[in-house]
């Protein structure tokens, strides 16, 4: 049998075993009470979750709801951070609260480790990654990251408005990915479907997410194929190369974490690029001293992470358990809001607040626990260029139509549509 006979076997049975997770019936529509009937899907919540939140912390700080099969949404930091951290009580074998439970078997690997691996098994799987985020390994990314951001900003020339999501903020980091993975940047708008697929196509009925799922999994499959083939200096190679405990990664191992870093990597630094251009478009005097004050930016660029964390994780509790107070049952998933724990007023003074000059700033916009995001150091590299040279090159920006933009449903929030009027 030969290696690609094998990556394409053992991905159809992991995928055939995945489909027998348990399926919930899905229920959505307007909520009667955020406390007892809670939906990030909703569109008061893509919107605008904050002032839900704040209500939360103060009357029902772990609400709950009957949908997806039943969950739980813990607000205050105190409790975000306890269940980030325990994970014998909670596993991480699902992370996209979604209308099926994944079957129990698939613990501790998961299918896109290492942030679906429970212990002990998650610690190896994400060593493996390490080399590829550490710090010297993302400065070499810079330069690239920087030219690509002029030439996306070189094409809005004799235009006065730009959507800045659509036609920059998602573009940096589908490049990056793509370069990292091996991938062909021509595949970006695959990219972009695959993420809506995985993060905002929850609401769909469990056969067709899975079927929308497999294109995925099939388009990572003809990749490994390739990479195969052809070998190359890229991450794709790097993990079918790669061992753990004395022999190859498993196939499903391989195309999950690559699915991960496709879908994740991509994503959440969209939705924090253009969070910040939203910022800085609407608060004038905070993008002025910016402009002023680039030396200020990486300070900003935390508060910008802090106030508008795009990311929110789920878990699925392992056993029936009373977690303070809550009375939590097997299988029921947790979100972990972390845009929740960074406006918690007893963790952040001014919490409700964007203060760009906040010096103690212990943010959790990059998750809290073993599964704090392994691309953190590439994310606030592709962030920082990226406001670096749109404020070095368009200093004068504003919202267009504050109406018009929109955001993201789902457990990844940032602006969908961002139009701006430059110059």
């Amino acid at each position: 049998m030969t290696v690609d006979d094998r990556f394409a076997r053992d991905y159809r049975e992991t995928r055939a075993d995945q489909s027998l997770g348990t399926r919930n019936e899905i229920i959505t529509g307007p909520v009667s009470d955020w406390a007892t009937d809670f939906s990030h899907l909703e569109p008061e919540w893509a919107a605008d979750p904050y002032p839900i939140q704040d209500d939360l912390r103060q009357r029902c700080p772990i609400a709950h709801t009957g949908r997806f099969g039943g969950g739980w949404l813990p607000t205050r930091y105190e409790d975000v951070a306890a269940i980030a951290y325990d994970t014998e009580h909670f596993s991480s074998r699902a992370v996209v609260m979604s209308n099926f439970r994944p079957p129990r078997e698939l613990a501790p690997v998961g299918g896109t480790p290492p942030i679906s691996s429970d212990p002990p098994f998650h610690h190896d799987a994400r060593k493996l990654l390490l080399p590829a985020f550490t710090k010297s390994a993302v400065v070499k990314r810079e330069q690239a990251t920087r030219t690509l951001c002029h030439s996306l900003i070189d094409a809005f020339e004799g235009r006065d408005v730009v959507d800045a999501a659509h036609d920059y903020a998602q573009y940096i980091p589908m490049r990056v990915i793509a370069d990292m993975l091996g991938f062909p940047i021509e595949d970006a708008p695959l990219f972009r479907e695959f993420i809506e697929n995985t993060l905002e196509g929850v609401n769909l009925p469990p056969e067709e997410r899975s079927a929308r799922m497999g294109s995925l999994f099939d388009y990572l499959l003809a990749q490994i194929r390739d990479h195969v083939d052809n070998p190359r200096d890229d991450l794709t190679s790097y993990l079918i190369d790669a061992e753990l405990y004395g022999r190859k990664l498993e196939p499903p191992h391989v195309a999950g974490t690559m699915a991960l870093l496709l879908v994740a990597g991509i994503d959440t630094t969209w939705s924090a690029i253009g969070a910040s251009l939203w910022h800085l478009a609407k608060t004038p005097r905070d993008r002025e001293r910016l402009v002023a004050e680039p030396a200020l930016l990486p300070t900003a660029m935390e508060e910008f992470l802090r106030a508008y964390a795009p990311v929110t994780m789920a878990r699925l509790v392992r056993e029936d358990v009373d977690w303070r107070g809550a009375d939590m049952k097997g299988d029921d998933w947790v979100l972990l809001s972390f845009p929740a724990a960074n406006r918690d007023p007893s963790q952040f003074e001014r919490a409700d607040e964007v203060v760009i000059d906040r010096e103690v700033n212990r943010h959790a916009a990059f998750g809290l626990g073993i599964h704090r995001c392994v691309g953190s150091h590439l994310a606030r590299m592709e962030l920082r260029v990226a406001l670096e040279v749109w404020l070095e090159r368009i200093p004068d920006f504003s919202l267009h139509d504050p109406a018009a933009v929109t955001w993201s449903t789902g457990q990844v929030r940032g602006p969908r549509a961002l139009p701006l009027r430059i110059g």
